[in-house]
């Protein structure tokens, strides 16, 4: 029901929002048809006019440069410097693009749901699934109280978290559908999530990681001189989005977090993960790049050699199944179409309303008002809109890294936020999507709060390091 609340609330707010930009201003006359068949990146024109129109500080920047932006509307001169044309840019697609995009995504998920799905398949029926249970389960067995001793969602759990924690995307989804499909198995009620669901979903959204990989790669490329300095604080605000979904689900759920056997475990990995960060913090940016390469990837081909040798042990038709996983893989990749279609487009109509930008500038002018130092608010277009799209965060992120430089206080910032939360809605829309649960209880409210635990160690960090 609250899903369902904020969707309808995601697309009446664009609506109106839309609706009183083109009544207020000539500049949004197309901005009806720009959020129903609009493509990212069109030009979208909006007129001509003699220079001597505009304000003289807006002539004089046309003057010194040919093309200018101010409030996201581009004017760009002709070379007698007389004529100026206007026009806007679409930052993504309307509905009919989005919703083409979303069954992409999902035809786009086949090959690699298939590929981990059916290694998963011959993990069940070799038993491993079962031993990484029962390694797990005195930790997990105290905050999924309602699962079985030994069940295998422990087991799948476990590779969903790891997957996440080695920066693995492609490999924790399949995970963490597997491991949301055995959780079902355990749910009284199909359609309402359980207690158990809802407390992997929001660790699996703090997404505690250790080296945000793809982060480091677009710093270096926007021209970072050390494009690695920023995953320690990564580390760090994944790590306390982490904690606090779990002292969040915990309330809810009333579960004792101080008990002997938590608090070991989770200083065990504090303890573990400090030390491979120390360590890290050695390297030299190439060495870095190869440690997380033959960390992650060496990782994936160490699972799969493990996986097929103890299936030759136990005599299990190895080829048999992995497809037999392989097809389950794809009939969940066809499954979460409709969910990834339905959140995906109420996301697109938010974005090109223009909803963020009205956020943006009020949170902008309340920091001015209030003498605050207003440098942070230039990187919170990522953290806003992450929860819903990770590409569109990963642009924003980008596009700040190309406006104040990849080595400024709002590029870092940008960086740590992209690598902070999750893509809430997005992950809520396919993790339970893939099992029929329509009534999320307070999974969205517990997640967003822990996105806003990440966000705000991120720019606390920020402020210590990098101001």
């Amino acid at each position: 029901m609250v899903l369902s609340r904020i969707w309808s609330a995601f697309i009446i707010i664009a609506i109106l929002v839309a609706s009183f930009k083109y009544i207020s201003s000539d500049h949004y006359k197309t901005i009806f048809n720009d959020m129903v068949v609009g493509k990212s990146g069109d030009t979208v024109k909006i007129g001509k006019e003699n220079i001597a129109a505009f304000s003289p500080d807006l002539k004089h920047k046309i003057s010194e440069t040919s093309d200018v932006e101010e409030n996201r509307i581009h004017y760009k001169t002709d070379s007698l410097k007389q004529n100026v044309q206007v026009y806007r840019v679409q930052q993504t697609d309307g509905v009919i693009g989005t919703s083409e995009t979303a069954v992409k995504i999902c035809l786009g998920l086949i090959g690699i749901m298939a590929l981990f799905m059916g290694f998963m398949s011959i993990a069940e029926k070799a038993g491993g699934i079962n031993l990484l249970s029962r390694l797990i389960q005195p930790f997990f067995s105290k905050l999924f109280p309602e699962i079985p001793k030994n069940h295998p969602a422990f087991g799948h759990m476990l590779m969903n978290f790891s997957a996440n924690l080695l920066g693995l995307d492609n490999a924790a989804t399949p995970f963490g559908l597997k491991a949301m499909e055995s959780l079902q198995t355990l749910n009284p009620d199909k359609d309402t999530a359980s207690n158990s669901q809802i407390m992997f979903l929001c660790l699996h959204a703090g997404g505690m990681t250790l080296i945000p990989v793809s982060i480091i790669a677009l710093r270096a490329s926007n021209g970072s001189k050390n494009p690695t300095d920023i995953f320690l604080y990564c580390m760090i605000a994944t790590f306390m989005a982490t904690m606090a979904a779990m002292i969040i689900v915990s309330v809810y759920q009333k579960i004792n977090l101080l008990k002997p056997v938590i608090l070991a475990y989770i200083g065990g990995v504090s303890a573990l993960v400090a030390a491979l960060v120390f360590y890290l913090t050695k390297l030299s940016k190439d060495d870095l790049d190869t440690f997380s390469q033959v960390l992650s990837n060496g990782l994936i081909l160490f699972i799969f050699i493990a996986i097929v040798l103890g299936a030759l042990y136990k005599k299990i038709n190895v080829f048999d199944a992995f497809i037999e996983g392989a097809k389950e893989g794809f009939t969940t990749c066809v499954k979460i179409i409709p969910y990834l279609v339905g959140m995906l487009i109420a996301i697109s109509l938010l974005r090109t309303s223009g909803v963020f930008e009205v956020i943006i500038d009020g949170m902008k002018w309340v920091a001015n008002i209030s003498n605050l130092d207003a440098r942070f608010v230039d990187g919170l277009p990522t953290a806003l809109i992450k929860p819903l799209s990770g590409s569109g965060a990963r642009g924003m992120m980008v596009d700040t890294m190309q406006t104040f430089g990849a080595d400024s206080f709002q590029g870092k910032l940008a960086a740590v936020l992209q690598g902070s939360s999750d893509t809430t809605f997005y992950v809520i829309a396919v993790y339970f999507g893939a099992v029929a649960v329509k009534n999320t209880r307070y999974t969205v409210v517990a997640m967003l709060l822990a996105d806003l635990v990440g966000v705000i160690t991120a720019i606390l960090l920020a402020y210590l390091f990098f101001a």
